[in-house]
């Protein structure tokens, strides 16, 4: 039973890869200056650069959690994910309010996914 992290630090690792699953810890925005649609595009950008990394991609996501910090972000939320997302593959979704770590975050985006 093999584990495979890529790039460890000392509270968390940013990928976890076992049996052919792919887990990605919660994505969040580094430039923490742009509204929710900016926000949410970066977030998306570091899921597709992980993902790839790990030998996987967004057509192969099994589920995906969605944190916004107010529901108010909703709409502007989807309208990037809708853009984002690969008709056809849309997978399982769950979308919650939540008080992130960083009030400055708008959005957090935790991904498992398939390897390819």
């Amino acid at each position: 039973m093999e584990i495979k992290r890529h790039h460890v630090g000392k509270r968390l690792s940013e990928i976890a890869i076992h049996n052919d699953t792919v887990y990605l810890a919660g994505q969040i925005a580094e430039d923490t200056t742009q509204g929710i649609e900016g926000q949410m595009r970066e977030v998306l950008g570091h899921v597709d650069r992980l993902l790839n990394e790990a030998g996987s991609d967004k057509s192969c996501i099994l589920m995906c959690q969605i944190f916004i910090s107010d529901m108010a972000h909703f709409a502007g939320m989807n309208s990037v994910w809708d853009e984002w997302v690969p008709q056809g593959h849309t997978p399982p979704r769950a979308t919650v309010e939540a008080k992130l770590a960083n009030p400055a975050c708008l959005v957090e985006v935790c991904v498992t996914a398939a390897l390819r």
